[in-house]
């Protein structure tokens, strides 16, 4: 009898510290930069987004919200047998941040590791379980996203600073004799590495280069709109659907012009759109389970529906994943 997966629980975590773009503004004035909350709305759709404290780490974060993502599965940590977790902010250069978490959910034994593909990370990760699962290699996965993205701000730079935030999201995947993840797509293409990176590192026990987010805003904005739709419609195509079968579309949380322009494109109405990041901002790696869980727990996202999440990110990569709650 052939394996699937399936999500039997979802939690999400965010740090207690909320910046409005107001709040965001006045830090910005102190360095002769003018900005304001219409700026950044007209242009992201973002009001809010949320910091971590300077001693909160990203394993910190997706330790409360793998403890929700259990809870709702019923289970316990001990239960789990793969620990995936989706970072870019990492709490070291190593160990992984997932070995990290493993430990702090009083846990040994399983496979622990971290993945990184930016804002397309979940998605990545949530594919690498899927396919371990139906391999027989893991039959309770923790799938985690989790980042800490105020500590690789230039907050000099307006036009990147205000658009992101910290968080967590977490998914339990189980083996099931019924699907649950119908398809999976992943891509990348490197060619388009500088358009969105972090191009510092460690060396000699100092930081070469700059260890901040760098972005070509339009760039971006043109790779993204048309990624998206492509790899949404080939997934659909994987599992034999359109997207008129498609009951939710939560996307990366980037900025609400590319969720709108994606849905249009897919002749999805806003209705069947999950949007958080007027809330959170954009969260890369966390952004996708952060809103598939907010959906799940305001009960719009119900067991039996047919959801689809897509992600782009620096890399550059893209991919999508479609299921059945």
């Amino acid at each position: 009898m052939r394996r699937f997966s399936r999500i039997t629980g979802t939690g999400s975590y965010l740090p207690p510290r909320r910046l409005t773009n107001a709040d965001l503004a006045a830090q910005l004035a102190v360095d002769g930069i003018e900005t304001s909350d219409e700026w950044i709305v007209e242009r992201t759709g973002i009001r809010a987004r949320y910091f971590a404290a300077p001693d909160v780490t990203a394993s910190d974060l997706a330790l409360e919200a793998s403890r929700h993502a259990l809870t709702a599965a019923d289970l316990q940590a001990s239960d789990i047998d793969l620990i995936i977790v989706a970072t870019s902010t990492p709490d070291m250069v190593f160990p992984s941040t997932a070995t990290i978490l493993q430990h702090k959910l009083g846990v040994a034994g399983c496979p622990a590791f971290d993945l990184q593909a930016v804002c397309s990370g979940f998605i990545y990760a949530l594919a690498v379980a899927d396919a371990m699962i139906q391999t027989g290699a893991a039959s309770k996965a923790l799938v985690v996203g989790a980042e800490v993205f105020s500590r690789i701000l230039d907050f000099k730079d307006r036009g990147t600073c205000v658009l992101f935030g910290d968080g967590a999201g977490a998914v339990v995947l189980e083996a099931s004799t019924t699907p649950g993840i119908l398809a999976t797509e992943m891509h990348a293409d490197g060619k388009h590495m500088g358009i969105l990176c972090v191009p510092g590192n460690v060396s000699g026990g100092k930081i070469l280069g700059d260890p901040t987010l760098k972005m070509d805003g339009p760039a971006v904005f043109k790779l993204a709109v048309g990624v998206l739709a492509d790899v949404a419609r080939s997934v659909l195509a994987k599992a034999g659907l359109t997207e008129a079968d498609v009951d939710w579309l939560v996307p990366h949380q980037a900025n609400i012009r590319i969720m709108q322009s994606t849905a249009k494109k897919l002749k999805l109405g806003d209705d069947k759109v999950i949007v958080t990041v007027h809330d959170h901002g954009n969260t890369s790696a966390a952004s996708i389970p952060l809103a598939l869980d907010v959906g799940v727990r305001d009960g719009r996202i119900q067991p039996g529906q047919t959801v689809l999440l897509e992600g782009v990110g620096g890399g550059f990569t893209w991919g999508a994943v479609l299921l059945k709650m």
